[in-house]
């Protein structure tokens, strides 16, 4: 890893940090500044907001009534850049209610943001959320289904 890309894993981390203190603080506004103008954001239910500002007025909305007073906890997992100016990463993360000493494991959420560098500063041009959870039944059903399949084939 060369100088300048060791900065910029740096300033992808701080940017990160950024995220979490403005959710921490309930501000949308801040929160709205990690993303690009025209940035493409999926929510874990799959609702996709286009633009800084209606990922700004939505979080508002969520901290002013539902999401009062929550943490955003979560840490990057992964960095892989693809031009000096456009990058991928992966964090994990959940939400803390107010109420809760820690996350319950339920909430727990993987997003994959692609970030680009504009002007010197990297903002977030695309992010979308989803729960982790293991496999659920009817993957369970099928996965099962298909390994008796190869194993009777491999047997013909």
């Amino acid at each position: 890893m060369n100088t300048n890309q060791a900065q910029d894993r740096k300033e992808i981390e701080q940017l990160f940090e950024k995220l979490k203190w403005a959710w921490g603080k309930g501000d949308g506004e801040a929160y709205g500044a990690c993303f690009t103008d025209q940035a493409d954001y999926v929510t874990f239910q799959g609702e996709h907001l286009k633009g800084r500002k209606a990922i700004a007025d939505v979080h508002q909305e969520l901290w002013n009534g539902v999401l009062r007073g929550s943490t955003l906890d979560g840490e990057i997992a992964k960095i892989d850049f693809i031009t000096p100016e456009l990058a991928i990463f992966h964090g994990l993360g959940a939400v803390k209610m107010r109420w809760q000493k820690q996350a319950p494991k339920k909430r727990d959420s993987i997003n994959t943001n692609v970030v680009v560098k504009q002007n010197g500063e990297w903002r977030i041009a695309a992010f979308q959320n989803s729960r982790i959870s293991g496999p659920g039944l009817m993957q369970k059903i099928f996965t099962k289904m298909s390994s008796r399949r190869a194993v009777q084939q491999q047997l013909r």
